[in-house]
């Protein structure tokens, strides 16, 4: 990919990121072990790690590309899909699944039109599930980004959806 942009970035405007990738490479490919903490880097400047990217940080640190995708594939913080600009995770602990979280998620799932891990059409929301928020005294919880919201109802999840579509608005 050395002499090719990346098309999939290219295409969102994201040469310029690719750069910075790149210059993540050159700092790190000198460092045993860097594969993560560049793989790290690069997501948190594009928001996923395609292909044309993994194979970049390949060449760029002399591996072979199974080595990169296996990483990317077995740890569940990285994700080759793009992801919403608002990430929501249901809570699925033992507290949140008995007081009716499946029942929360399947709600989200079915407003939002995606499935567990899918990204909307619009790009503004990935649904995901959390094992356990540490908020059990709040359950059912979840979370969108960093804010916890208690004792979710389907009413209440859609209060707060619209609430999140309007910020959109505001941008």
């Amino acid at each position: 990919m050395t002499n090719q942009a990346c098309s999939t970035c290219a295409e969102c405007g994201e040469d310029m990121k690719l750069d910075q990738i790149r210059n993540i490479i050159d700092l790190y490919k000198d460092r045993e072990g860097s594969l993560i903490q560049v793989l790290h880097l690069s997501q948190e400047l594009l928001g996923y790690l395609p292909m044309p990217v993994m194979q970049e940080i390949a060449d760029g640190l002399g591996l072979p590309l199974s080595e990169v995708t296996g990483v990317v594939t077995f740890y569940s913080f990285f994700s080759t899909q793009p992801k919403g600009k608002h990430t929501i995770r249901i809570c699925m602990g033992t507290a949140c699944y008995v007081r009716g979280g499946k029942r929360i998620l399947d709600h989200l799932m079915e407003t939002l039109g995606v499935e567990l891990g899918g990204t909307t059409e619009d790009r503004l929301f990935t649904v995901e599930v959390a094992r356990c928020i540490g908020a059990c005294g709040l359950a059912p919880a979840m979370m969108i980004d960093n804010t916890v919201f208690k004792q979710v109802t389907p009413n209440k999840l859609d209060s707060i959806l619209v609430k999140y579509r309007g910020q959109e608005g505001k941008a």
